[in-house]
């Protein structure tokens, strides 16, 4: 018989259920908060009250749509971090309440992981190709930028990794400069489509590791040629925007573009896949596609559904955790930056 997991999904400012059996997603809940739009980013505190009202309804409606009852459900795998501490505790102290009233075992998830597996859940009415192991996955967010060289479900290697901001911060950061409304890389997105991706040059960086980004630098840039150029003339900003988006767009994804190029060249791994909220981003799926066609690579984008937070990556993950016995005690605690996950 198929393992029944049961998600749960709390690091940030989404609180999310999700139902798989086998590999198979049954339901997929997500709660937005809109309370942080006004104040241009995510408050913390007001991030854990909305999980606090949300978790409850969530998971009921995910289990309702799954058609499972609590009984039915053979481990609760959760994100213990990295993220918010105060968001991760809520879905963690309520994985521990389900835990101890049904007699259901727990098992830990490290989000950033969830991302990448996400590339493996099947959906029951559409068949979504799988990269084969080993392949290479550039995770990008908000938080985090790695190149991950992924083994098998369980073997991750971190080969390259952000020595400053991540790429879903420079897109916010700039956004917000340009009186953007949040979240930001949306926007930009959306806006990068109107311009010229040669209308202004921005600049790149030059890291000593192999396969480390950088953003700080192209933030500066961006910076100082909008003060620049505001200095000139006041509404700068309002007559260029959409070049200005669309030339941000060309140099981040070009910064991405060329240290996984490098990655594949290096390892020899053909098999590319790209993860994270800022996988979203349609001209990076159409750049990664091309550079896929040029280069003899196989390309994987996951179902714009699977890019941002969501519990049926924290599921899937939970899924191969639980098949080789690796549960989660009740006095497991969350944990908020990815370096003290991985002690």
């Amino acid at each position: 018989m198929d393992i029944t997991i049961l998600g749960i999904e709390s690091s940030c400012d989404d609180t999310s259920a999700a139902v798989l059996r086998g590999t198979t997603l049954l339901s997929n809940v997500i709660a937005s908060q809109a309370v942080h739009i006004k104040y241009g980013g995510v408050i913390p505190e007001l991030a854990s009250r909305a999980h606090q009202q949300n978790i409850i309804p969530v998971v009921d409606t995910a289990l309702k749509e799954a058609g499972v009852t609590p009984d039915k459900i053979d481990a609760i795998a959760f994100t213990r971090g990295p993220g918010l501490l105060g968001s991760l505790l809520v879905g963690t102290s309520f994985a521990k309440g389900l835990s101890i009233a049904h007699r259901i075992p727990m098992v830990e998830v490290n989000h950033l992981q969830g991302h990448i597996l996400s590339h493996f859940i099947d959906l029951p009415d559409t068949e979504i190709p799988h990269p084969a192991f080993p392949f290479l996955c550039l995770l990008v967010s908000g938080g985090h930028t790695q190149i991950v060289k992924v083994s098998s479900p369980l073997e991750m290697e971190i080969i390259g990794s952000t020595i400053d901001d991540a790429a879903g911060e420079a897109f916010d950061k700039c956004a917000k400069v340009m009186g953007l409304p949040y979240p930001g890389g949306p926007v930009i997105d959306r806006l990068a489509k109107e311009g010229d991706a040669k209308a202004f040059l921005f600049a790149k960086p030059h890291v000593k590791g192999e396969f480390d980004y950088s953003f700080s630098g192209l933030k500066t840039s961006f910076l100082y040629t909008l003060r620049d150029k505001v200095a000139e003339d006041p509404d700068f900003v309002e007559k260029n925007k959409a070049d200005l988006c669309a030339s941000l767009q060309a140099t981040i994804i070009d910064i991405l573009l060329d240290k996984l190029i490098k990655a594949s060249k290096r390892t020899g791994i053909k098999d590319i896949a790209i993860a994270g909220g800022v996988s979203a981003n349609s001209g990076l799926r159409e750049a990664i596609a091309e550079a896929g066609r040029r280069r003899g690579w196989r390309t994987f984008l996951p179902p714009l559904k699977f890019t941002t937070d969501n519990a049926a990556m924290i599921a899937i993950s939970g899924y191969y955790r639980y098949q080789t016995g690796m549960l989660s005690g009740l006095d497991v605690s969350p944990v908020a930056r990815l370096e003290d996950l991985q002690k």
